[in-house]
């Protein structure tokens, strides 16, 4: 395993920092830090030369198979218990930056790290991804004939207890798994008989989205991806959806929420929101600016036109 280096902080972490109460003495030195307690949103462990967030994703480059690039230098850091809003207009290059953390190979990394628990995954595929406990919700998932949602979902289970058993076959016993699921589909009004009928085939916007969030509270990952969970989902689809959401955000897992607009956030509320423009960060804060960007817009964040104004 390749273990990174300790790290400055990325940026936002001053916010976080601020937000967490009085840190030890630093003596004026950068803070960095180097733990995250279970069940709390602060840093309890800070010193001098590292910091560890459980997701490091430091000065991320991605180049579609062309080679055009679309995200330009992302620096963000996620641990257990947070929730992370990404928000941006269309074509700014989000969902490109989700795919690319999961390892879609139509996106290339041509510099940058993905740190998982400081392990840098950007060259693994995305089943050792997700057996390491990254998870993404898609915006429009798939239909697959013939495999029933129980049957798709015990078989991703499977997997990921192999992985974790070292390469030896672990499966869940059936009786454990019917329990589990169906506790899981009840806690997401997920109608029992949906777990019979193949993976989103036929299925409503609502729920091809509540079926995703089933599989992310069966696969229990430990940073999960939201890539516009709320697209074209109503009120109350998009209620039991992030409901679901935010049940599961805890102390085992973190959440990077991506959406254009507010409304999702106003039933997760974000610890941190990021603003993305152009393949960039361009400005972070808390859940205050996700309402100035539903009130004002994207266009004092969008860049200059070539040549500038007119």
């Amino acid at each position: 395993m390749t273990t990174a280096p300790c790290q400055p902080m990325l940026p936002g972490m001053a916010s976080r920092i601020a937000r967490s109460g009085d840190p030890e003495d630093t003596e004026g030195e950068p803070l960095h830090w180097v733990g995250h307690v279970a069940g709390e949103k602060r840093l309890p462990t800070l010193r001098k030369g590292c910091y560890l967030a459980l997701l490091e994703i430091r000065n991320l480059h991605v180049a579609t198979e062309d080679g055009t690039e679309i995200v330009r230098g992302v620096d963000l850091g996620a641990s257990p218990n947070e929730v992370h809003a990404i928000m941006g207009p269309n074509g700014s290059g989000k969902s490109t930056l989700a795919y690319a953390l999961m390892g879609h190979p139509a996106y290339e990394i041509t510099e940058g790290e993905i740190l998982l628990d400081g392990e840098n995954i950007a060259e693994m595929d995305a089943d050792e991804r997700a057996q390491r406990g990254l998870f993404l919700a898609f915006q429009y998932p798939h239909a697959v004939p013939g495999v029933t949602v129980a049957s798709f979902l015990r078989q991703a289970v499977n997997s990921i207890r192999k992985a974790r058993a070292g390469g030896e076959d672990d499966p869940v016993k059936i009786s454990d798994f019917r329990k589990d699921l169906t506790a899981a589909m009840g806690e997401l009004k997920v109608p029992k008989e949906m777990a019979g009928r193949y993976l989103n085939e036929g299925f409503s916007g609502g729920e091809k989205k509540r079926v995703e969030i089933l599989q992310m509270a069966m696969l229990k990952p430990r940073v999960a991806v939201l890539d516009e969970t709320d697209s074209g989902l109503d009120i109350d689809a998009l209620r039991i959806v992030a409901a679901g959401v935010k049940s599961l955000v805890g102390p085992e897992m973190g959440a990077l929420v991506i959406t254009h607009y507010q409304r999702i956030l106003s039933y997760i509320e974000p610890d941190f929101v990021h603003v993305f423009v152009d393949g960039r960060i361009v400005e972070e804060g808390g859940p205050e600016l996700a309402h100035k960007l539903e009130a004002e817009g994207y266009e004092a964040f969008m860049p200059e036109p070539v040549g500038g104004s007119t």
